[in-house]
C-alpha cells in the first residue's frame, strides 16, 4: 500500500492523469473485477514509458490495457498499477499508410480508412477494442486479421529500457497470437498499417454487412469480454458449446449467450468468479463431449 501510494504521488508530480482505488468493473467491457490500487490514464508514449519506469522504480507490478474489451480482472482486484492507453488515440493517414497510437479505436480507424477510400480494415468495423489490443492478439473477423495490414510497430522494451521497432516478419503472427502476447516485456506504443485503394461504395457496403452480422449474431446488448475462446483446429467453439446444451446456462450473473454460445454475458450481477467458474464448466463439458481442450482468448488479470 505504501509503495502504490508513493507511486501515485510520483505519477501526479509528472502530470500524468491517475487515480487511486479504482474498480476495474468500470474500465472493462465485461464490467466485473475488483479494485486496482492505482490507474494511470496515459495520453502519449512519454507518459506510458514514465508510468512503467516509475512502477519499476517503486517495485510495483503493472499491467497495460486498452479499453478493457478482452480482459477480466479478478474480484480481488490488482494490487499494482493499471495503465490504460485509451487516451493514446492519435493517428495519421499519408497515402495508403495509417500510423496510429496504440489506444486508437479499431472501429474509428476503419471509418477513417473508409473516408480516405482505403480498403483492408472493413473486417475491423465494430470490433470494440483498440488497435494495440488488436495487434497484441492479432484480432480478426470475417476473413480478415490485423496481421494482414501491419507493416511495423513501435514498442517499449521494459527489459532493455528502450523503444524498439518491430518489422513485419518479426511479429511472429499466428492465430490470435503475436510477439507481444508471448513477450509481456514488450509494450506496444504505435502501429503502422498499409492498406490498398478501394471504391468507397464497396468499402461501405462491406462494413455495413459486417456490422449487420455482428448485431444479428453477437449479444451486443449485454456486457461481455467478446469471444471467449479461440477457434480449435477443425472445430468452432461456439458450435461445440451450443451442441453441448450450454446455451443459456448460467453461474451467478454470468451466462452463456443465447444468441452466440461463444460469448459469456454479464446479466448485471456477475462477478469475475462467476465468469471464471462458467468458463471452467464450459471447458470441462466440451472436453467430455469432444475431447477438445478449449483455449481462452480473454486475459485474466489479478492478485
Amino acid at each position: 500500500m505504501l509503495r502504490t501510494t508513493a507511486l501515485y504521488s510520483k505519477l501526479k508530480a509528472h502530470g500524468i492523469p491517475c487515480s487511486e482505488i479504482i474498480s476495474m468493473s468500470n474500465h472493462t467491457t465485461m464490467q466485473v473485477g475488483g479494485i486496482a490500487s492505482v490507474v494511470a490514464f496515459v495520453r502519449n508514449a512519454e507518459e506510458l514509458i514514465t508510468s512503467i519506469r516509475e512502477a519499476k522504480n517503486h517495485y510495483v507490478k503493472f499491467v497495460v490495457i486498452g479499453n478493457g474489451s478482452n480482459v477480466i480482472f479478478s474480484d480481488d482486484g490488482f494490487d499494482g498499477l493499471v495503465i490504460i492507453t485509451g487516451n493514446m488515440k492519435n493517428f495519421t493517414i499519408e497515402g495508403n499508410i495509417i500510423k496510429a497510437d496504440c489506444g486508437a479505436s479499431v472501429s474509428r480507424l476503419a471509418v477513417a480508412a473508409q473516408k480516405a477510400e482505403l480498403s483492408g480494415l472493413e473486417f475491423a468495423y465494430g470490433i470494440p477494442g483498440t488497435i494495440g489490443g488488436g495487434l497484441f492478439m492479432n484480432a480478426g473477423a470475417y476473413g480478415g486479421n490485423i496481421s494482414d495490414v501491419v507493416v511495423s510497430s513501435l514498442c517499449y522494451d521494459t527489459q532493455r529500457d528502450c523503444i524498439r521497432k518491430i518489422d513485419l516478419d518479426e511479429h511472429e503472427f499466428k492465430y490470435r497470437e503475436s510477439i507481444y502476447s508471448k513477450n509481456p516485456h514488450l509494450i506496444i506504443i504505435a502501429i503502422m498499417m498499409e492498406l490498398v485503394p478501394g471504391k468507397m461504395s464497396d468499402i461501405i457496403a462491406e462494413m455495413n454487412k459486417n456490422v449487420r452480422a455482428r448485431k444479428e449474431k453477437q449479444p451486443l446488448e449485454f456486457p461481455s469480454a467478446g469471444s471467449v475462446f479461440k477457434r480449435p483446429l477443425g472445430y468452432y467453439a461456439g458450435e461445440m458449446i451450443e451442441k453441448s446444451g450450454l446455451k443459456g446456462f448460467s453461474i451467478g450473473g454470468a451466462e452463456v449467450s443465447e444468441k452466440h454460445a461463444g460469448f459469456i454475458i454479464n446479466r448485471g450481477t456477475a462477478t469475475a468468479k462467476d465468469v471464471m467458474d462458467l468458463i471452467e464448466h464450459i471447458k470441462k463439458t466440451v472436453f467430455e463431449n469432444y475431447e477438445v481442450e478449449l483455449e481462452c482468448e480473454v486475459r485474466f488479470i489479478g492478485n
